[in-house]
């Protein structure tokens, strides 16, 4: 069985751990294509990590519009598509998405059996040409792929009658990502926030419920974002002055590392009328590093953390900051989550894993 699987996110040298062990399963061959880069809105550009490049082979196709999400295209790709002629054609785009029209036309050309991959968890009816991207991927795929329960719902309401599999995109690497071998000094108490520094992220309830805490509880934030001069501006006056660390983006082999330093991880997330936490994949990489997590109830959060960690109502700081104090206050707590958070991980979210579970789906697809 031929897989040709499309993918802009796999520009992060992390996630191509997750094709390697595809390649690795009995009669896959596995083919992948990917952009030199992806432009991030708000973030910029990401360039292309060939850090997990063994056991396929790799196309690296220049995007039109890149960092437009819905419009782009891949540059060459029809070529590719009717040269390798895969059984299996996995778009691992959204179904209203062009560039997932393009990969399924080029596919079913070539005779190959197509899916796609919805994130989308806020239900709205798309405007043309979104809504006949929509009609066409749904017309013409043999299996969707949900990040959530709630793409799951809404790929239904919106007429997919096809066989629909909730999945992680990707998972993590359980060996690249693991624990310190020495836990950090119990104080400071860090926790750690990583992502886009932006008012959904919840990034200010953060700060706000790091003020309510006593001055040895500290804050690193990596990450980017429109957010970052109030940030600053916050975290020098009192009462957080020297107690916030901001790092830029980091490349994602630099991601464990930063992982280490922290006692704990928040994902603060709000739902906006737009938006809403769709997986939140910094939590299983770090509940892979045994570092405890904090999560709001926006989205999947919830069902990603199960019983390996903390949840708050999204939007309360005085919450967030009593979830805080309480992993804070409490050693036993705080190691009986580190190791609930590891072993969901490796139950549920390794690479390879997930990789024996898209094989199955594949499998599937070409049973007529």
């Amino acid at each position: 069985m031929k897989v040709l699987y499309i993918s802009k996110a796999l520009v992060v040298g992390a996630y191509q751990s997750k094709l390697e062990e595809l390649a690795r399963i009995d009669n896959i061959e596995l083919v992948a294509v990917v952009p030199p880069g992806w432009r991030e809105p708000g973030v910029g550009m990401l360039p292309l990590e060939q850090r997990h490049v063994g056991g396929y082979k790799l196309h690296v196709l220049p995007l039109r519009l890149n960092g437009h999400h819905h419009l782009f295209t891949f540059a060459g790709l029809e070529r590719v598509v009717a040269e390798e002629r895969p059984d299996v054609l996995h778009a691992d785009e959204e179904s209203f998405n062009l560039a997932t029209v393009q990969a399924i036309r080029a596919g079913v050309r070539a005779g190959a059996r197509c899916c796609f991959y919805n994130w989308a968890n806020i239900d709205r009816r798309y405007p043309p040409p979104f809504s006949w991207f929509e009609r066409y991927s749904f017309r013409h795929s043999a299996h969707a792929i949900a990040g959530n329960r709630e793409a799951q719902a809404i790929i239904r309401r919106h007429g997919y009658t096809g066989p629909i599999t909730v999945l992680p995109q990707f998972g993590v690497d359980p060996e690249f990502f693991s624990p310190a071998e020495q836990t950090p000094p119990w104080r400071p108490f860090v926790v750690g926030f990583f992502g886009r520094l932006l008012q959904r992220k919840g990034v200010l309830d953060l700060l706000d419920a790091l003020a309510m805490l006593p001055s040895d509880i500290h804050l690193l934030l990596v990450g980017q974002g429109d957010l970052e001069p109030e940030v600053r501006a916050r975290s020098s006056a009192p009462p957080l002055t020297g107690r916030v660390e901001l790092v830029p983006w980091v490349p994602s082999a630099e991601v464990p590392a930063q992982l280490r330093r922290l006692h704990a991880l928040a994902l603060p997330s709000r739902t906006t009328p737009r938006w809403k936490e769709q997986f939140g994949r910094v939590l299983v990489e770090a509940m892979a590093c045994g570092v405890p997590v904090i999560g709001s109830d926006s989205g999947e959060i919830p069902h990603v953390i199960g019983d390996a960690g903390l949840i708050f109502p999204e939007g309360d700081a005085p919450a967030l900051a009593d979830r805080i104090r309480c992993l804070a206050g409490d050693e036993h707590l705080w190691q009986e989550l580190r190791q609930r958070g590891r072993r969901r991980v490796l139950e549920h979210y390794t690479q390879r894993s997930l990789a024996a579970a898209y094989a199955d789906i594949y499998r599937s697809m070409l049973i007529k």
